[in-house]
């Protein structure tokens, strides 16, 4: 009887929550052997939605327009950028910035000119829709690269270069993805005071609320446990995510530009919350990811022309390497330094969500922008997960993959027999 009383979930919820628990089980069980061999993380949770969506198994019950999806894609961008700003406070900013500001000045927006130009000379998209697509597919994130990024034998200037990029061009893309997605909905639909407005009180919330809450703990009468330190964050995000949404201000900045203060005045706070934080945005990554999965199938990557696969491969291997390339000009970094980082731009968790906002506005060409942006995503996420540990071999022979080494000694021991 107690039953008939409880109000049901949303359709779908249950079942999604099982998957995400029982493929999250198995990627800690394999966790190991996936920092070992090309099979990523990231790539098991993407593999294991595209198994069990709606159009492979029918496991899941998910659809891009499903308020389920708006609601993980929301949410996970905040805690990604809140994550992201909070790793960058200015001291580190100025510190060491030579490489990174030349990667964020030069390298994001020729990239996201030259994607641009691939996607209406080649996908044949009109300039509004790629200028959308650039800006969509110019941010990077280093968890596609972790193998590279992770490893203290990797010069140092090249993993700080990776890493203040990856952690900076989220929040930089993200009002040019807003700005063009207002321009593609039409003139009339656009509306720059309004828009320029959100991002306005985005930014002051995400500056405000933090320094007051830590001044606040600075008062004579206050003083936090060292078991609720880390929930002093928490507390703070989601104070800016409530208040955001109350005013109707832009979250995305507002998460950044809230972990960036935090990061700035509270170093304390952002020790204790710094592995927290981590473990929660992840989880929400990888949500998101099994989401996102569950969203492709093999009809769906048969909608898109030879020209949009063309579009994908040339994002991956032309734009962002053309555009470091002119960005490294000048600089002291070695070959070898400036091919890993012009290889290892991983089309990012960011442009999963930037997709999917993208549906939720409805545009006129929101499907083809939708898919030409996954199968890109898709790509990037299989061959940047699965050479991060052979590029890293250039600098550290022993983060060689297992099934490499025996195949290499496999190989010369034909040779020898051969002989």
């Amino acid at each position: 009887m107690v039953g008939r009383y409880v109000v049901d979930p949303t359709p779908g919820v249950p079942v999604l929550l099982f998957a995400f628990a029982a493929v999250l089980l198995l990627a800690v069980l394999l966790s190991s052997l996936t920092h070992r061999t090309i099979l990523s993380t990231a790539v098991l949770f993407l593999i294991a939605g595209f198994v069990l969506g709606p159009e492979t198994t029918g496991v899941l019950d998910i659809t891009a327009d499903s308020p389920t999806v708006a609601t993980l894609a929301q949410l996970t961008l905040f805690s990604v950028l809140f994550t992201d700003g909070m790793r960058l406070g200015w001291a580190d900013l100025r510190s060491a910035w030579r490489l990174p500001g030349r990667a964020l000045g030069w390298g994001l927006p020729l990239t996201l000119l030259i994607t641009a130009l691939l996607a209406h000379y080649v996908a044949g998209l009109d300039w509004p829709e790629a200028l959308l697509i650039g800006a969509i597919l110019s941010p990077t994130d280093p968890v596609f690269a972790a193998a590279l990024v992770g490893n203290e034998r990797v010069p140092g200037r090249l993993r700080h270069l990776l890493n203040v990029e990856s952690g900076v061009n989220d929040g930089l893309a993200l009002p040019f993805v807003i700005l063009f997605l207002a321009v593609a909905a039409g003139s009339g639909d656009l509306h720059l005071d309004e828009l320029g407005r959100e991002l306005l009180l985005g930014v002051v919330i995400g500056v405000a609320v933090p320094w007051l809450a830590l001044r606040l703990e600075r008062l004579p009468f206050f003083s936090t446990s060292t078991q609720y330190e880390p929930l002093n964050a928490v507390a703070i995000g989601l104070l800016v995510l409530a208040l955001g949404q109350v005013t109707h201000a832009n979250l995305y900045l507002a998460a950044f530009a809230a972990g960036v203060t935090v990061a700035t005045f509270g170093a304390r706070q952002r020790e204790s919350f710094e592995h927290f934080g981590e473990l929660v945005a992840e989880l929400f990554k990888l949500a998101a990811l099994l989401v996102f999965g569950a969203l492709i199938s093999f009809e769906f990557l048969g909608e898109i022309n030879w020209s949009g696969w063309v579009f994908a491969v040339l994002a991956i291997v032309v734009a962002r390497p053309v555009a470091l390339a002119v960005s490294f000009l000048g600089s002291h970094l070695t070959r070898t330094e400036q091919f890993a980082a012009m290889w290892f731009g991983p089309k990012g968790f960011a442009s999963v969500v930037y997709s999917l906002l993208v549906l939720e506005a409805a545009i006129p060409a929101a499907d083809e922008v939708f898919h030409l942006v996954a199968l890109t995503v898709v790509l990037s996420i299989v061959a940047h997960s699965s050479t991060d540990l052979m590029i890293a071999r250039i600098f550290d022979p022993a983060t060689t993959p297992a099934w490499y080494e025996r195949l290499r000694q496999a190989s010369a021991q034909r040779r020898d027999r051969q002989r």
